[in-house]
């Protein structure tokens, strides 16, 4: 088990390799006001992709705190309604 995920992991890493020296091009992205940067393609590629993976974490979080708060609430009421599980430390 350990050797093929070293080479499900290996094989990720070329298969990105090549994606990066097949898109090397130098292209033009156009924000507001004339204002552009030129980057090449692969760059862009996975900026884009780092910007889009930290809005969907931040936009999960609110949900993700809202069911971990639930859950810790719902564990001490268990503990409150039952006394006798309660472990004192000795």
């Amino acid at each position: 088990m350990k050797y093929l995920m070293w080479l499900l992991k290996a094989a990720i890493f070329f298969t990105l390799f090549a994606f990066a020296l097949n898109n090397q091009q130098v292209v033009s992205v156009n924000f507001f006001f004339g204002t552009q940067w030129q980057a090449p393609l692969v760059l862009v590629v996975l900026v884009t992709f780092a910007f889009g993976l930290g809005a969907g974490i931040l936009m999960m979080m609110p949900r993700w705190w809202k069911k971990r708060r639930s859950t810790r609430l719902s564990q001490q009421s268990q503990l409150s309604e039952n006394p006798s599980t309660m472990h004192h430390g000795l």
